[in-house]
Order: C-alpha cells, then structure tokens, then sequence
C-alpha cells in the first residue's frame, strides 16, 4: 500500500526511503537477542554505564513496582474484561507510591536502564562503526536532560563476538523518574517498510497537491455517507511508519523540522525512533496484519510499555561519516 500514493504523485518517488520497524512483542529475550528491555551481552568485568548529570534523583517509583502494577493490570483486563478488583485497586495504590531515597545527591552516580540491543544481522538498515555488530542503547529514566526534557540516552556500539560473557545482574537506579522509562522485555519482529518525507519538507506544489487530494476524498467520504471510516491521508497512511524503527525519516510534528549537524560538519541521520505506540488510533494502514484481532485490547498497542514525553517518541540521531561520534536527540 506505501506505493500507492506514488502512483497519484509520482514524484514523490524522489522522497522514499525503507526503514526497519522493530515490531517490539513481550517475550522473555536472551542476552544474545535483538531486544527492547531484554538482557545485554555485557561483559561481567565491564562497568556499567550511570548517569552523573546534576538533576534530582532522590525521588520517583520503584522498579519492581512499576512492573508488579503492569502484572495485575494485565492479569486483570485478561479475567475478564471488567478491570481490577477493589481488593485489586488497593494494591495497585500501595504500588503506586512514590519514594524518596535521601541519601541520594543530584550528581550522586546511578545506574542507566537498558532499553534496546539491536545485532545487525538481526536489523537491516542498522549501519554500525566498522567492526562492530551490537548497539546498545540505555537511558537515565528522569527526565531533566535536553530542552525539551527527556531521558538522557547513552550508546554502546560493540562486537558481539569480543563481549565474553554476560552480566547476569546489571545494577538498577533504586527509583526513575517516570514510569513510562521502564521497558518490558520484549522480543523483536523486524519488518523493512517503504516511507515518504514529512510532509513540510515536501516542494511546496507537490504538498499542496497532495492536500488537495485530501480535501476531495474527504468530500467523497461524506457524499457517500461511510459511517466512521475515514479516507486515507498522506501523513497517517503513507508518509512515515509509527512506532519503534531504525532508519527512515524523522517525523517533527512538535518542533518543525530541524537539520542537523554533528561537530565534525556532517550531517546527521536518525538512527532509532523510541515510541510510544506501534500504530496510530483504531483505523491504521500500518497495522501489523497478525496484530488487527488484537486492537482494542490492553496495552496491544503499546508492548514495551515506554512512555515519551506526552505520549509522543524520541529520535536518536547519529553522524552519518562516523555513527561513533557524538548522538544527538529529540523529542516529538
């Protein structure tokens, strides 16, 4: 279906690019997996990352909370259907408390949560510094880095085959900020999918074509009286893919679009979209065909169970001379 629209605006053609959707699924991943939340190949005498950034750290939610909330509530939207008992609702409060570790100062070290492993065998279109097979990707789970504030990212790019063995139990941040940056574990579907540039940096004729083609499907739409379904749009059915993916283009629905530049001059590319959904509303050509039965279920459309921001997603971007260099991020 992403080509269709090529065919109505062939020269949007000039504006395609593939990416790679991760299709993120709960699961139990191995440490020699392509994961979100699952176990590092870490090497046990490597230390592990922490975030040493001044910000307040000293109180949030504690992690076996957070993932004991997400057990009940999953266990009982499964029962059947009517939600959580009063019994149920009283535990979910008590878990939901906040905490406050006093001892800790707002540059006081802590560990960063592992968020995504991705081998480039696992992952086409994942281009690695040359020698290296693994990304790794972690973050500090508060959000007070960058303007606007996030979860500030780190990356580890490493070989799979020099990494030794594997660190059984990484530290974990006594509290996080937000329990939206606490991942599920989940194993991974990758998909390569065909994209369109965001609309705003589409020429300016094709654009306003476009959404003049827009304007008279809509017009078919309520001529033929078609109950709730709505007619396709270039920015939800064939610009760029929702949810976790690497490469492809960015989406800037928040700031506008930006360029950016690393420090060497080169420009950058995204590397990996963080999302907070798979797919957009109830009705979206970018469903998984195997995922449909499962819409309007809890928590289908959203398996790592991340939250960014205001629901939104966090790109990561990398040096296209050098993906080594420095990473910049932003938030949408």
């Amino acid at each position: 279906m992403r080509l269709e629209i090529e065919a109505q605006f062939p020269e949007l053609a000039g504006h395609r690019q593939t990416c790679t959707r991760l299709r993120p699924r709960p699961g139990a991943p191995e440490p020699g997996q392509s994961s979100v939340g699952g176990p590092f190949l870490w090497p046990v005498d490597e230390p592990w990352p922490s975030c040493r950034e001044p910000h307040p750290r000293h109180t949030g939610r504690r992690i076996q909370d957070v993932r004991e909330e997400r057990r009940l509530l999953a266990q009982a939207w499964a029962r059947d259907g009517s939600g959580p008992t009063d019994e149920e609702r009283d535990t979910l409060t008590a878990l939901r408390r906040t905490h406050r570790e006093p001892g800790l100062g707002d540059t006081d070290p802590i560990p960063l949560l592992p968020l995504a492993q991705l081998f480039t065998r696992d992952v086409p279109g994942l281009v690695a510094p040359e020698g290296r097979d693994v990304l790794q990707v972690l973050w500090c789970p508060f959000e007070a880095h960058g303007s606007p504030p996030g979860p500030g990212v780190h990356l580890v790019w490493r070989t799979a085959a020099e990494a030794g063995g594997t660190r059984a139990d990484p530290p974990l941040p006594a509290v996080v900020g937000d329990e939206g940056y606490v991942p599920e574990p989940c194993t991974l579907a990758p998909e390569q999918v065909t994209e369109h540039e965001w609309a705003e940096l589409l020429p300016e004729d094709l654009r306003q074509r476009i959404e003049e083609w827009e304007e008279t499907l809509w017009e078919a739409a309520d001529e033929e009286e078609q109950g709730e379904a709505e007619p396709p749009s270039y920015d939800a059915d064939f610009s760029i893919a929702p949810g976790w993916k690497v490469g492809g283009f960015a989406a800037w629905g928040v700031t506008g679009p930006r360029q950016l530049v690393c420090s060497c001059g080169s420009p950058m590319r995204l590397l990996l979209t963080v999302a907070s959904a798979e797919w957009g509303g109830v009705r979206s050509s970018w469903t998984p065909l195997e995922d449909l039965p499962l819409v309007g279920t809890h928590d289908a459309n959203t398996p790592t169970q991340v939250l960014v921001g205001r629901g939104g997603h966090l790109d990561i971007f990398v040096c296209r001379a050098d993906p080594a260099h420095e990473h910049r991020t932003s938030l949408q």
